[in-house]
């Protein structure tokens, strides 16, 4: 299987997966529990999600550690197992991709503001960052997937942690809303250019108000930087349906149809985000003319 920096140098599109916690909440998670208790606690749930998207095209999934850094775990009890959970998720989505696709190390916003707006310093949260990305990369992650930020010196503080415990790939997305802007305030070309700076070596959009803030955020993005450009969103913005649960409003064929405006301009690993799930991959791999058997 070769290196995804070897794949981003040529033309191809590369299909990433959906959404994870939404997936695992349909699968009975309960509120309050971080996902990554379910790397222990069900094993096979979290195995599932990853089957489910490899058997329609993905050519990398995510592991079920966006929350596994020791910042956010301590929130509810787990700070002191980052290193076990974090690997645990690694290990399950290599058993199930077992060499047919990429493993992408997820990691997630802390969960605490950063100075000065808050009491998290660069310091710490580099800190937690590299303690998550080490595990990742000493469990087998093929690369580094920084998603959903809103701060651009989190973002960056992520990024340089990756960068001095590995040598692999590291990617960074944020989560911008209908204005172009994420909840701090950050646009989309000033992101693209630190994240350059940083050292990532692909940076993007996900997660945040749909289609469309990300479509605005790539054109924003695409004359800031040389970087490949990511776009994976969310499937609209949820409406509350019948017994409280959310509703996603974008269809797999309406989600095709954006990813290919979005390869329009510009991105280059496609997915989705929250409300997505295997369906929505299945359709943008047609879209693009894939065999789920073919992801090389």
């Amino acid at each position: 299987m070769q290196d995804i920096r070897q794949a981003l140098m040529g033309d191809e599109i590369i299909l990433g997966d959906g959404a994870f916690g939404t997936m695992l909440q349909a699968q009975g998670l309960p509120p309050g529990v971080m996902p990554e208790q379910w790397n222990v606690d069900n094993p096979s749930a979290v195995q599932a999600v990853h089957r489910a998207y490899l058997e329609v095209g993905s050519q990398f999934v995510t592991t079920n550690t966006f929350g596994g850094n020791r910042l956010r775990l301590e929130s509810v009890g787990l700070g002191g197992r980052v290193v076990e959970l974090v690997r645990l998720g690694v290990e399950l989505a290599r058993e199930v991709v077992d060499g047919r696709a990429w493993v992408a190390g997820g990691i997630g916003p802390t969960g605490h503001l950063m100075e000065p707006y808050g009491t998290l310093s660069v310091a710490v949260a580099e800190e937690a960052y590299a303690e998550q990305a080490a595990a990742l990369v000493e469990a087998g992650a093929d690369f580094i997937l920084i998603e959903t930020m809103n701060d651009i010196e989190e973002a960056c503080a992520a990024v340089r942690a990756a960068k001095k415990v590995s040598a692999l790939p590291v990617f960074c997305t944020f989560a911008f809303n209908a204005r172009g802007r994420t909840m701090m305030g950050l646009r989309p070309e000033d992101a693209a250019r630190r994240v350059e700076e940083a050292g990532g070596e692909a940076v993007g959009a996900n997660c945040g108000e749909g289609p469309q803030a990300v479509a605005a955020a790539l054109q924003g993005m695409r004359g800031a930087t040389k970087l490949p450009l990511i776009a994976q969103a969310n499937a609209g913005v949820p409406k509350v349906g019948e017994h409280a649960q959310a509703v996603w409003d974008v269809s797999p064929e309406q989600m095709a149809e954006h990813v290919l405006n979005f390869i329009s301009l510009g991105a280059r690993i496609v997915g989705g985000c929250c409300g997505t799930g295997p369906g929505h991959i299945a359709a943008i791999a047609k879209a693009l003319g894939r065999d789920a058997d073919c992801r090389y």
